[in-house]
């Protein structure tokens, strides 16, 4: 690919002007540049970064099979609509990549984005039919399904072992010429809006590699930075966090403002222009270039709701846009403390007192905070497993913006990385899987017995996902969602053996300074679900069966509430003024890059109690659950507090009808001897902690 610009007036390279300002250095580098740089390449190939050529032609092959498909699909549906054969002949079309393969930073088997180009004469029902059933008849095609009704329409395929998402563009073009840019504006005029929205991830990785000074400095330093992200749990667009394309525009920049530097440099300088930055000012590539096509574009001065972004990253092409329009105030502190820690770490680098492995070194998420939310969603099948995590994964960052809204919390924390789930009952067929939401608490000083609800969050939360569920007519029985409070010290319940015997290195490592951040261990496996049971301190049921109101001071002992739910209470002691704590305000940004300002809050006590806990509908296996449990749960002296997990909603009826029943079709569990130590039993929705000062 060449290096320099299309379009440059310029015929000496180095003296071509990239980005909106002028670059901060035009050094070269030095020979210690180049051996860093040769130690970041040989650190970054075991974790799978870099493709091999026999695995790279592989891909080219399978390309260029479809770019031949869709050329001859389109040749028929010509013939079909009796073009002239003149026509028939030059008509084109063309397969177009983009994304990391079309960025050269794709991963070992990682997928491919393309875009199929059509001439005008062919439609978007055209792909959706005639294409896909041409598709369906390659033997090398498998899992293949058409998304037609989504944002922007897609197929998905995985072609010989290679999975590809293909979208569609109908250009106003009579045919396809083989040389067509995709950069040029005039190509969108008179496109339907889906065929813009596919056009656009085309348009945006072409300009960001027209973008950079060199193309292959850009290259190795994005995939450092890449690994780095997800290493650290900040990759995730859908979360809050950034995408692939935002943290390639964020490397792109770095380069254009040291356009001679190399990529151990570029590294280091990414971190260090990042960590200072002062969002929400808006990093671009290039000024924004208005085409009279009267699209919408991201500009605060136009848009009001523009000018809440947080962290606005502009596309460089036309129509620009907010590539992170779903960062909140949480998931900006922590990636912010991160390019500090970043700083941090590759200042030791470059005066050789760390290695590169020290950048990738995976911290554990489940040491950094002493609360956790736990968000369950369960399925009876695998299909509906995979739409339902689909739905609730698009809907957690509502509940983080809504939870890190709450006056007594600095920041909320989810980690993008999802977990299976053990099931709740052995004997039936469910599919679980769960996320992990790490909560810091702000100090409060002069207050006392300080109630903290989460239940309306939860609750809200929960019903968004399941109104959208049902709208979408995507809703089944048996499509359920769960929340529960857990402490830090309960984790150790929850991880499979290999993350168990990792987090104990962790304690090992954390013992002499249990509030420290120092979390070097990798925790990119999975945990499982926590059991609030034997970890929590126990007190004995009430039988009382009275039920609390949700803004009812918090008692003793607290009741599920109409909306069936097991309450939580924390207490947190007064906190010493040398104990690490949260930051004061929900818009505090850490101010060292050595020494992490995310800290976990001081240690609470917990107590964990229920009087009375309903079943909406009980299945006839609960009370037998109970019994067949009995036995372990009389081994232990003191006595057991245990839940069962509801089934909401139940029976196709919608959740707002589900809550009505239980308030006339429940059954009081608070006559039962002992509830069960196993299965796990899940508190459902509703998390109320009070925190003593």
């Amino acid at each position: 690919l060449p290096v320099t610009t299309q379009g440059s007036q310029q015929t000496q390279p180095p003296q071509k002007h990239y980005g909106i300002t002028s670059p901060i250095s035009l050094a070269a580098p030095k020979e210690t540049d180049c051996i860093l740089t040769q130690k970041l390449i040989e650190t970054l190939k075991p974790f799978g970064v870099f493709e091999e050529e026999e695995e790279l032609q592989r891909r080219i092959l399978i390309l260029g099979k479809l770019n031949n498909l869709v050329k001859e699909w389109i040749r028929e549906i010509s013939e079909s609509k009796n073009l002239p054969q003149s026509v028939i002949e030059n008509v084109g079309g063309k397969i177009f990549t983009f994304g990391s393969y079309r960025l050269g930073v794709h991963t070992k088997g990682a997928d491919i984005d393309a875009l199929c180009v059509a001439p005008r004469h062919v439609d978007r029902s055209d792909f959706f039919t005639s294409f896909y059933d041409k598709l369906k008849l390659q033997e090398e095609v498998k899992d293949l399904r058409a998304v037609e009704e989504a944002f922007v329409p897609v197929i998905k395929l995985c072609f010989d072992g290679i999975e590809i998402d293909i979208l569609f563009a109908r250009l106003a073009l009579q045919t396809i010429p083989e040389d067509l840019d995709l950069r040029d504006d005039s190509l969108l005029k008179n496109l339907d809006i889906r065929c813009i929205r596919s056009l656009n991830g085309c348009r945006v990785t072409d300009e960001i590699l027209h973008l950079v000074p060199n193309i292959d400095n850009f290259r190795l330093t994005l995939r450092a930075i890449k690994l780095w992200a997800k290493r650290h749990n900040i990759y995730s667009n859908i979360l809050g966090f950034l995408g692939g394309v935002s943290w390639a525009m964020l490397v792109a920049r770095t380069c254009q403002l040291y356009p001679n530097a190399i990529a151990s440099t570029l590294v280091h300088k990414f971190f260090l222009v990042f960590s200072k930055w002062e969002w929400p000012n808006p990093v671009l590539l290039k000024q924004p270039e208005e085409c009279n096509l009267n699209l919408p574009v991201w500009d605060p001065r136009v848009n009001p709701s523009d000018r809440y972004h947080l962290m606005p990253i502009i596309t460089p092409a036309y129509p620009q846009q907010n590539s992170t329009y779903n960062v909140s105030v949480s998931t900006r502190m922590v990636m912010v403390e991160e390019f500090k820690q970043g700083l941090a770490i590759t200042d030791e680098i470059l005066l050789s007192k760390a290695e590169w492995s020290k950048l990738f070194e995976a911290p554990n998420f489940f040491q950094k905070y002493k609360h956790y939310i736990v968000l369950l969603a369960s399925a009876p099948t695998e299909k509906q497993r995979l739409e339902w995590v689909g739905l609730v994964e698009s809907k957690i960052r509502i509940l983080v913006g809504s939870l890190e809204k709450n006056e007594f919390i600095t920041l909320a924390h989810v980690n993008p990385q999802s977990f299976p789930a053990p099931k709740e009952n052995p004997d039936k067929e469910e599919f679980r899987t769960m996320w992990v939401i790490g909560l810091v608490f702000k100090k409060t000083e002069n207050s006392e017995n300080l109630s903290v609800d989460l239940t309306y969050d939860i609750q809200s939360f929960t019903d968004t996902v399941y109104r959208q569920a049902i709208n979408s007519k995507m809703f089944e029985v048996d499509m359920k969602i769960a929340a529960m409070h857990v402490k830090r010290k309960q984790l150790h319940q929850l991880l499979p053996n290999h993350v168990l015997q990792k987090r104990k290195e962790g304690v090992k490592l954390t013992a002499l300074n249990d509030s420290s951040l120092d979390l070097s261990m990798d925790s990119d496996n999975s945990m499982s679900v926590p059991s609030p049971t034997s970890a929590t301190k126990t007190s004995p049921l009430n039988s009382s069966g009275s039920s609390q109101g949700r803004n009812s001071p918090a008692p003793a002992v607290t009741a599920a509430s109409v909306t069936n739910i097991q309450a939580t209470e924390v207490s947190v002691p007064q906190v010493n003024s040398s104990e690490s704590s949260g930051g004061t305000s929900s818009e505090s940004i850490p101010q060292t890059a050595t020494q992490p300002a995310i800290s976990p809050p001081p240690k609470p006590t917990v107590s964990r109690v229920v009087s009375s806990t309903r079943l909406v509908n009980p299945p006839p296996r609960s009370s037998g659950n109970a019994a067949n449990s009995g036995n372990a749960a009389t081994k232990i002296p003191t006595p057991i507090v245990g839940v069962k997990r509801t089934s909401s909603p139940h029976k196709e009826e919608s959740p707002k009808k589900t809550k009505t029943e239980e308030k006339t079709s429940s059954t009081d569990l608070s006559d039962i001897p002992a509830l069960p130590a196993n299965p796990i039993p899940v508190i459902k929705n509703s998390i109320k902690l009070r925190l003593n000062r």
